[in-house]
């Protein structure tokens, strides 16, 4: 008679015992496994980029907020109490009030869709609990019809996205930076940050040996070895614009800070507000985004841009030159058919792609 056991079953073709199912070893071994899992887990936590571990310790923080005011247990993560949870931040700040510090403004719907992921994954990857997929859908369908019911009325949320930073921006800019060691390094930072869409810590984290000269002399070969999403190597031409040139910037600030003695130093440092000398140190993901808000402001654009403001920049100007999208998406890192990269470009292409060409 055939033995049903399968714990116990012999493999026919091998000869040798069968695994044991799961959860019947010993007590030893079971603790081992558990080690084991929860030295994976924080491995893995530990190998994400800095500003995303940042970002879901503060969604759990704001969940825990909620389950206080809420009177529910952290694990309450479920359909229903997300729902409650969009509806909760809804009306939150997006900072809350501090002593000597006054309260932001409303929370912005795409930071709320944020909180959502931020929840769902630490409540997966920390308490261990089994959420259906689409365990948030009813709460971003929710997210969805109240951002659709302000897109009516006067209501602001946040800033708002970041404005585009176009050829005719650092046209200006590059006209107005003052001739010396800072107007060097911030016009090789903008035209670098523009010519590989970066983000902000990207950039911050640059490293003197990811910027190679291209073996044949067409331009940079950059090594984006720090991303939120994942590493790329970027190509970056030489420009028809000699004073905007990413690749001719990049060449008189190397020389002006005299970058090649510490090839394993960052890109872009420190410079001394006072005397313009060179420091060790490198710059922060926030001072990136800082320079460019300064430089635009110096400048008198008719935009603030911001860290970001350069990366939309590039895939505007690209989808206006005729490019295809694969060419955008491969230069910043985006994943391909980007909806977020499409949103970008999708703002302006109305007069490049509009109904009225050849009837009026």
């Amino acid at each position: 008679m055939a033995n049903t056991d399968l714990s116990v079953t012999t493999s026919t073709t091998t000869r040798q015992p069968a695994v044991p199912a799961p959860g019947r070893f010993d007590a030893a071994t079971e603790d081992r496994l558990d080690r084991l899992d929860r030295e994976a887990s924080r491995h893995v936590d530990d190998a994400r980029p800095a500003s995303t571990r940042t970002s879901y310790a503060a969604d759990w923080n704001t969940w825990l907020r909620f389950c206080v005011e809420a009177d529910l247990p952290p694990a309450a993560v479920r359909a229903g109490t997300l729902v409650a949870f969009v509806e909760w931040c809804w009306h939150q700040p997006a900072r809350p009030p501090q002593p000597g510090r006054p309260a932001g403004r409303l929370t912005t719907p795409t930071t709320i869709d944020r909180r959502l992921s931020g929840v769902v994954v630490t409540a997966r990857r920390q308490l261990k609990l089994q959420l259906q997929q689409d365990i948030a859908e009813e709460a971003r369908a929710l997210l969805k019809a109240k951002t659709k019911a302000i897109a009516k009325t006067e209501e602001t949320r946040g800033r708002g996205p970041a404005p585009a930073l176009l050829v005719r921006h650092m046209e200006k800019i590059a006209a107005a930076l003052p001739a010396n060691r800072f107007g060097v390094r911030d016009l090789s930072l903008m035209t670098m940050h523009f010519a590989i869409a970066g983000r902000e810590h990207e950039l911050a984290w640059l490293r003197v040996r990811d910027v190679a000269e291209d073996p044949e002399g067409r331009g940079l070969i950059v090594d984006v070895r720090v991303s939120k999403v994942s590493p790329r190597v970027v190509e970056v031409p030489y420009g028809s614009r000699a004073h905007l040139c990413p690749v001719r910037a990049w060449s008189r600030w190397k020389a002006e800070a005299r970058l090649d003695d510490d090839p394993d130093g960052f890109a872009y440092l420190r410079l001394h507000n006072r005397w313009g000398t060179v420091l060790q140190g490198g710059l922060d993901a926030e001072t990136v985004g800082d320079i460019l808000t300064r430089i635009g402001a110096r400048a008198e654009l008719d935009i603030r841009p911001t860290g970001h403001s350069p990366r939309r920049g590039l895939v505007t100007e690209s989808s206006r030159a005729g490019n295809p999208d694969a060419v955008a998406e491969r230069q910043g890192g985006w994943a391909p058919g980007s909806k977020v990269m499409r949103k970008y470009r999708e703002v302006d292409d109305g007069f490049r792609e509009n109904a009225l060409h050849g009837v009026l």
